[in-house]
């Protein structure tokens, strides 16, 4: 895949991003929403994500949690965005809807094809493949930002089987009511980034 991109290619592509405001989150029909709390036990928010996790490794998902979803929840949505990708809205890494509506888990490799893994239905990622989607960004083209966004949703309308993101976001509208963000990086043909980046946070704290 991407990572047999010559680095004179990926470093040709550098100012070339989709951008953190072309996010799901970030999306203005969403509305106004509280936040929920995302994180993981393998990375802290704006890391560099473990290799296993990406085209480099084993290419399993991450292990994912968040807590203090709001009553009234119906069900909990998961979006997975390259904000970096050279394209021209970010490349999506995976799509989870209709989670329980409660703070939970989703473990290591869980995020797989319907039936393989997690309980929910898990839709199509921008390679039109059911599951996680290993980071793979072009060699030289500078760090991409991952953003691991959740939505905790009241009792709206469904997106039918097999979602992308167009659908999932078509059925968000005017119904989350609380969402969370967790960062990680990755690069290829660099320095790991030392420290933490700057988080992709549009929507958290709008009024």
């Amino acid at each position: 895949m991407l990572e047999h991109v010559p680095r004179w290619l990926g470093q040709a592509m550098k100012g070339l991003r989709a951008g953190a405001d072309k996010l799901s989150i970030a999306r203005p029909e969403l509305g106004s929403f509280e936040a929920v709390r995302l994180a993981s036990p393998a990375f802290a928010n704006g890391a560099r994500l473990p290799e296993r996790f990406t085209q480099d490794g084993e290419g399993v998902s991450p292990p994912l949690f968040w807590t203090g979803v709001p009553d009234g929840t119906a069900r909990i949505a998961l979006i997975v965005e390259d904000a970096d990708a050279p394209a021209p809205r970010p490349l999506v890494h995976a799509v989870v809807w209709d989670l329980p509506g409660v703070d939970g888990e989703l473990k290591e490799g869980e995020i797989r094809a319907d039936g393989e893994g997690v309980h929910g239905d898990v839709g199509r990622n921008s390679y039109f493949g059911e599951g996680w989607l290993p980071p793979d960004p072009p060699t030289g083209h500078g760090v991409h930002t991952y953003a691991f966004q959740i939505f905790a949703l009241d009792d709206g309308p469904d997106t039918g089987t097999n979602p992308g993101r167009s659908g999932i976001l078509k059925a968000m509208a005017g119904h989350v009511l609380a969402a969370g963000l967790l960062t990680g990086t990755y690069s290829r043909g660099e320095r790991a980034p030392a420290g933490t980046v700057k988080a992709a946070n549009a929507g958290l704290a709008r009024s």
